[in-house]
């Protein structure tokens, strides 16, 4: 038996699940009763009957006889929608009388006909005026005219979902991530209706200080899930060689790469033109060097220049130069000019040349007061047919909106695309390994690319997130984190060993978006600092350690000669918590 699926040890953890936003694909709107403000859940708790809950008490008890909750619809659909009410009523013999209005008109007036001894979904129907396009507000209260705090009559709600009549509840790995294999392997991405095409039409990744046998290995998955781009971290074209990144003798973009190097670089290039992907140069000469580029010197100019010829000789249609992270040379004027020369030769050399240009402001929806100038400035002076990265509404984020890049792209006047900050763990001692979600399905219309930025030494386990990176970036309109995920774990693995190897690892290293945190989050401490802040909590802090550790074992025993990166990082884990434990519980641990 797995210590996962220990009664005991599932009982706690339950107590310390994580909720994110977050809704399934088919819905308006899905949360789960905890987000209802008011209620009596600030109270008395938000955990019943296993459910994240809110509940009302009788009219008499104020405040805490009415919740609401407030959603955005950009439009209101057309096919007619219904409440899908996860609730229970109290214990008390008869049912307690409700009110739910939406935007004021009443969806239920009247005793709840809900179970009392376990939670039940009903439907209800939602009259067709009464959805708004903009903001929509849900209020469920409990009329009875009689009653007190923390006793019958109250009614409470585990989850409420706004969507089609013949919509179903089930798991959203948004809100309680776990991960269901399929029973059969599907194609990935998910195949587009006959003539549509994908939805954006640069689908790939880039590195991130990989070496060159990370990238070589990286060419099958991305072109076995239909990707199409494949960028060099600029760190790669640094001296890590020699130097760890932040040493400013390590970005030294003056001087010509070693001919070992270049030639390593070259048979990437040739292994992506086999394969029908585009690799895109990238360099950034102002970040971590003691040197940075001068934009109004022609000398500065020509050496850069240097390694883009380089890379166009060898027949390299994509180039970007990277300009975010930047503390000094932050120009929009000088950095329009290098852009725009360089396209210039690069189109003198060949037509059909693209460039990307990583504006130093590149996150956001460029109204802040502090970057607009820059961003308009841009706007202005930037050649038209020059591309834009843009990492959505903030530099990390578990939502990326339409409305977002539409402001952004009104703004800076070019083309954009998306540089999705995920899976990357930027060289923390961490893993992100859910699928990636929270990204509109109808982005594609107003951005023209998507790149996800990857683990920086896991590139291997990375596959996963990345295939449900692809499979977004391909069909966004059918996308379906669960189902993504779980394919990809099918399509990464050969065995059911493996399989349920992989699944474990994703779940314990669910990564950032589900939790809202940056690169550096770490699914597994965080959870054992959950375990271990609980009350009489040694034994299962034990068994989580334990459990985490199985898991390096089983991937050498699984994947042996493989995946050695990864175990790393859950060795370093199960130290870092065995000495925690010891800290808090004393040395003495059971092996």
């Amino acid at each position: 038996m797995r210590l996962t699926s220990h009664p005991r040890f599932l009982a706690i953890l339950s107590s310390i699940s994580i909720m994110v936003a977050g809704a399934q694909a088919e819905t308006v709107i899905r949360l789960p009763g905890s987000d209802f403000a008011g209620g009596g859940k600030d109270k008395f708790g938000a955990s019943q009957k296993g459910e994240q809950t809110n509940y009302v008490y009788a009219h008499p008890t104020g405040a805490c006889s009415v919740m609401q909750a407030s959603f955005s619809l950009k439009v209101v659909p057309a096919e007619p929608m219904f409440l899908h009410l996860k609730a229970c009523d109290d214990d008390a013999a008869a049912t307690c009388r409700i009110r739910i209005t939406l935007n004021g008109k009443s969806l239920w007036d009247g005793p709840s006909e809900f179970r009392s001894d376990a939670f039940e979904v009903r439907r209800i129907a939602i009259p067709a005026d009464a959805l708004n396009a903009g903001e929509n507000e849900l209020v469920i209260a409990n009329t009875e005219p009689k009653g007190e705090l923390g006793i019958p009559p109250w009614f409470m709600v585990a989850a409420c979902t706004v969507a089609p009549e013949k919509y179903t509840y089930g798991p959203d790995i948004t809100k309680d991530f776990a991960v269901t294999l399929p029973a059969q392997k599907r194609p990935l991405p998910e195949p587009l209706p006959d003539g549509r095409k994908p939805g954006f039409a640069v689908r790939g990744t880039k590195g991130w200080g990989w070496f060159p046998e990370q990238y070589l290995a990286e060419i099958p998955t991305l072109a076995a899930c239909k990707m199409n781009f494949l960028m060099n971290c600029y760190l790669s074209m640094c001296d890590i060689e020699h130097y760890p990144w932040g040493d400013k003798r390590c970005n030294r973009w003056w001087e010509p790469l070693p001919e070992a190097k270049k030639k390593a670089y070259e048979r990437i290039v040739r292994e992506c033109q086999k394969a029908g992907i585009d690799f895109c140069f990238s360099m950034n000469p102002n970040l971590g060097a003691e040197r940075i580029l001068d934009y109004g010197k022609a000398e500065d100019v020509d050496v850069l220049w240097n390694h883009y010829r380089w890379m166009q000789e060898l027949g390299v249609k994509w180039f970007n130069i990277a300009l975010d992270d930047i503390s000094e040379g932050i120009d929009a004027s000088g950095q329009a000019k290098v852009a725009n020369e360089f396209l210039k030769r690069l189109r003198a050399g060949d037509p059909d040349a693209q460039l990307i240009v990583c504006p130093t402001w590149y996150w956001g929806d460029g109204t802040d007061a502090r970057y607009r100038p820059y961003l308009e400035t841009f706007a202005r002076e930037l050649d038209k047919n020059i591309y834009l990265f843009w990492t959505g509404d903030a530099v990390v984020i578990n939502r990326i909106t339409r409305k977002c890049a539409e402001t952004y792209r009104g703004i800076v006047k070019h083309r954009l695309i998306l540089w999705d900050n995920y899976p990357v763990n930027d060289n923390n001692p961490t893993m992100h390994l859910g699928p990636v979600f929270g990204r509109d399905p109808d982005l594609c219309e107003v951005i023209d690319g998507y790149m996800s930025n990857p683990l920086c030494k896991q590139n291997e386990i990375n596959r996963i997130p990345l295939m449900t990176c692809a499979d977004y970036a391909c069909n966004p309109w059918a996308y379906d984190p669960a189902r993504s995920v779980g394919q990809a774990i099918l399509h990464f693995t050969d065995d059911a060993d493996q399989r349920d190897l992989v699944k474990d690892l994703v779940e314990a290293y669910s990564g950032m978006l589900y939790y809202g945190k940056g690169t550096s989050f770490n699914a597994v401490r965080d959870q054992y600092a959950r375990i271990a802040a609980a009350p009489h909590s040694r034994y299962v802090a034990s068994m989580y350690i334990d459990n985490v550790q199985s898991l390096a074992r089983r991937a050498e025993r699984t994947f042996p000669g493989r995946l050695k990166a990864e175990r790393q990082t859950i060795v370093d884990d199960v130290t870092w918590m065995k000495r925690a434990f010891a800290e808090k519980y004393g040395p003495e641990k059971a092996e």
